[in-house]
């Protein structure tokens, strides 16, 4: 897998204050960890019975239960598109065959959870002025297809209400596995990687520069990058370090 850097700078001269570390450090935690307290993706469980209105055979169309979850993570990208899934259903003893197609929109969000950064996922080089953030690698959130916008084929000479269950829940079923495939491919997860880069970047770069320190490159590494920043990191001091030190 290539092994993937994005640099993000912006030129220059002005110095840092008397204790730029410290204030780097302070200005990059609580940017983040503020915007991990305020952002996130919606988790909702939903459970539905079945409710009559009066005793009589209407049912009711409501939310029975909801449940809301706060979240920590930043949203860096969406895979959209359409999706495709097929089903045959066999009954009567091979006499009745009928077949099912359905093609729907999907989309599949990527996050990079911020709850799981720390001081130590932190590295300050003073030589090349330059910050570097190890994060997680890139979540993969369930995928969506919208069954209300679907198209729908079938062909059978008669289809059974099980038949069309069946076929109904195993086009649902092939249709968000495919989804989920797609997602997962290694050219969106690097196209997810290099968005995550460029969004905690722009993330870090507006604190920064109110601070008045526009003199610093940000550097973001996921695991998959490999190991072509050892030897940075050996170089370097963890900003927990650089504080203890200041200090």
């Amino acid at each position: 897998m290539a092994k993937r850097f994005a640099t993000v700078s912006h030129g220059g001269s002005k110095p840092l204050p008397e204790q730029p570390l410290k204030q780097l450090l302070a200005i990059a935690i609580v940017a983040l960890l503020a915007f991990a307290a305020y952002v996130g993706y919606e988790k909702y469980v939903e459970k539905y019975t079945v409710e009559r209105a009066d005793d009589t055979p209407l049912v009711l169309s409501k939310v029975v239960t909801a449940t809301f979850a706060k979240g920590s993570s930043l949203k860096v990208g969406t895979l959209s598109g359409t999706v495709q899934a097929a089903a045959k259903d066999t009954r009567g003893y091979g006499l009745l065959n009928s077949d099912q197609v359905m093609k729907a929109p999907y989309s599949v969000d990527y996050f990079v959870d911020l709850s799981r950064l720390s001081l130590q996922n932190y590295i300050w080089n003073p030589k090349s002025r330059t910050l570097s953030i190890r994060v997680p690698e890139i979540t993969v959130a369930p995928a969506n297809v919208d069954e209300s916008k679907m198209m729908v084929r079938r062909r059978g000479i008669f289809i059974t209400a099980a038949a069309f269950d069946a076929m109904g829940r195993t086009t649902s079923t092939q249709a968000v596995k495919v989804a989920q495939a797609a997602a997962n491919k290694t050219e969106n997860m690097a196209k997810a990687r290099d968005n995550a880069r460029v969004a905690l970047a722009q993330l870090l770069r507006t604190p920064l520069n109110a601070a008045g320190i526009r003199d610093v490159n940000i550097v973001v590494h996921f695991p998959a990058d490999g190991d072509r920043s050892k030897e940075r990191w050996d170089e370097s001091r963890t900003l927990a370090r650089v504080l203890e030190d200041a200090r």
